[in-house]
C-alpha cells in the first residue's frame, strides 16, 4: 500500500523559510505525480506545487510562484517543498498527496493517496 509521511512543518517569522518533506513507500508508479495542496481554515483545498515522478515536470500556483521550490529524489522516494520569503497568508495545513500524472493544475479528488499533513504557520 502506497504511504506518504510529511515533516518540516512549523511555526516561522514572515520572510522566513521552511522545507517540507515527503516520504514515500509502497508502490509508486512511474507516471505519477506527486502533489503539495494546502487548506487554510474556511477556504478550499488549494494544489501548491506538483511535479511529474518520471519526466519532472513542476507545476506551481501563482500565489507561490518565484517563492516555492518543490524537489524530487527519486532513489529516496522523497519529495520536498522549500518555501521562502513566507508571509502569513501562506498559514495552512500542507498536505503530500500522489496519483497518476495529469494535467496541471493538480485537482484533490483526482489523488487517491494522501499524507496526515503538517502544519505551518507564519507570524507577521
Amino acid at each position: 500500500e502506497v504511504q506518504l509521511v510529511e515533516s518540516g512543518g512549523g511555526l516561522v517569522q514572515a520572510g522566513g523559510s521552511l522545507r517540507l518533506s515527503c516520504a514515500a513507500s509502497g508502490f509508486i508508479a512511474d507516471e505519477y505525480a506527486i502533489a503539495w495542496f494546502r487548506q487554510a481554515p474556511g477556504k478550499e483545498r488549494e494544489g501548491v506545487s506538483a511535479i511529474g515522478r518520471r519526466d519532472s515536470s513542476t507545476y506551481y500556483a501563482d500565489s507561490v510562484s518565484g517563492r516555492f521550490t518543490i524537489l524530487s529524489d527519486n532513489a529516496k522516494n522523497t519529495v520536498y517543498l522549500q518555501m521562502n520569503s513566507l508571509q502569513p497568508e501562506d498559514t495552512a495545513v500542507y498536505y503530500c498527496a500522489t496519483g497518476a500524472l495529469g494535467l496541471w493544475p493538480p485537482v484533490a479528488h483526482e489523488y487517491p493517496y494522501w499524507g496526515q499533513g503538517t502544519q505551518v504557520t507564519v507570524s507577521s
